[in-house]
């Protein structure tokens, strides 16, 4: 009788005969994979509930926004984790939601360019930071730094009076030379905000942002601009416009952004006066649902089957149907527009609009990554006839965007916690119609 533990073979499924089909998909190249690049602040906010002795305590008007000192911030985080006051610590920055997001959407890399804090603590406000983050966000090219990162406490009192206290630390210490220029070769898009042209006149943010959008502009990679806040673009509107037409592809604003910027009320006027600087516009208007204006080649327009839209620019969404393109492919550029109202009029509850508008950006940097991974993988389908900057149509971008913007407003975090359900009859064309 034989030992048990004897075979013929030290395999224990035969190896020698392999299915051929094995040998086939070894052989198979890899397919392209593109990424998302990023340059962002590293800040996590802090939501925390106190009282008003609290307040005074710290020196901090109750109600109001306020810079305060690294050793105050400390001494403050200190004793609201000894006192269990933090309700909630969750990554902030518009680069850095839009970027976990798209992470999430598409399950794809990400590259966040910005400075983390060399020591870490378990537990500490830069631990978090790295917990809740996509794992397919690649942080391996944060400048590490001496300190702190960025700390936005939201102070909230008993009768629910909000009170900010901000420490930027270090996030504004990103030095040109920490932009490595070997992840912009497979990148769909570059994404930078207005707030990274805020801060002291020393910090080297500015120039690393001129320096990645240098990289990008000479590999041909779309820039995006989050203009981020209305308070960075007000009274400086001029010197705004001028940068936009210089440096970027693709503008994301808020219809209190876009007036800000262009003296427009109306986004769907404002988002057309932007495209006369960029390629492409998405303006996120609250409550009134959002707009999408670009640029398509007059043969390739496609008519839209949904009824035509009222407003200052007549029957504006005629060639919704049609997808984006940068303005220098278009033999005869026509400008395009689309409009769609809040996904199911909106949530019942809205725990938090902050992140919203990233949201909706995530949704449309996974449609641009779609049309390169689709491109250099599939490069004689009749998707790319012409050199069209989106995957889909704007209609069909306005409703992903929407729902991605409704998944965020019903959670208390700006960053998605999972993707949309892969199967969802609300997003089919019949849920419109209804």
């Amino acid at each position: 009788m034989k030992f048990p533990g004897q075979r013929k073979s030290k395999h224990y499924f035969p190896t020698h005969a392999r299915d051929p089909l094995v040998n086939q998909m070894k052989q198979t190249p890899k397919l392209y994979r593109p990424i998302v690049v990023g340059v962002g602040q590293t800040i996590v906010d802090i939501e925390a509930r106190v009282d008003d002795e609290f307040l005074e305590k710290y020196n901090l008007s109750k109600g109001h926004s306020l810079v305060v000192e690294e050793s105050q911030a400390d001494a403050l985080y200190c004793e609201l984790v000894e006192r269990e006051l933090i309700t909630h610590q969750y990554p902030g920055d518009t680069i850095g939601n839009t970027l976990h997001n798209y992470s999430v959407l598409a399950d794809s890399k990400s590259v966040l360019l910005g400075v983390m804090s060399r020591n870490i603590e378990v537990g500490s406000f830069a631990y978090r930071y790295l917990c809740r983050t996509s794992s397919r966000m690649n942080l391996n090219h944060l400048q590490m730094v001496e300190g702190s990162i960025g700390r936005c406490y939201t102070l909230i009192s008993d009768d629910g009076e909000r009170t900010f206290a901000i420490n930027e630390g270090h996030m504004n210490k990103l030095r040109p030379d920490s932009v490595p220029e070997e992840v912009f070769d497979k990148a769909s898009a570059l994404i930078v905000s207005s707030y990274l042209m805020r801060g002291k006149p020393e910090d080297p943010m500015p120039q690393a942002v001129a320096r990645a959008i240098e990289i990008a502009k000479s590999k041909n990679v779309p820039v995006v601009l989050t203009l981020g806040t209305k308070w960075v673009i007000e009274g400086n509107a001029e010197w705004w416009q001028e940068y936009i037409k210089d440096n970027i592809s693709i503008v994301a604003m808020n219809e209190e952004e876009s007036e800000a910027l262009t003296g427009e009320k109306d986004p769907l006027l404002a988002a057309d006066k932007v495209l006369d600087w960029v390629d492409l516009v998405l303006c996120t208007s609250g409550p009134v649902g959002l707009y999408m204006a670009g640029y398509t080649e007059e043969s390739v327009k496609r008519e839209t089957e949904l009824p035509l839209l009222p407003g200052n620019i007549a029957e504006f969404n005629k060639y919704e149907f049609s997808r984006a393109m940068r303005k220098k492919d278009c033999a005869k550029p026509l400008k395009v527009y689309s409009h769609i109202g809040p996904y199911l009029g909106g949530p019942l509850e809205i725990k938090n609009t902050n992140g919203a508008g990233d949201a909706a950006l995530s949704a449309l940097l996974h449609d641009m990554a779609a049309n390169s991974h689709h491109h250099m993988n599939v490069p004689n389908s009749s998707k790319h006839d012409q050199q069209y900057l989106t995957y889909s149509s704007l209609s069909q971008i306005c409703k992903y965007a929407n729902r991605v913007s409704y998944e965020v407003l019903t959670q208390h975090s700006p960053r998605l916690s999972r993707a949309l359900p892969e199967r969802e009859d609300s997003l089919e064309e019949a849920y419109w119609d209804r």
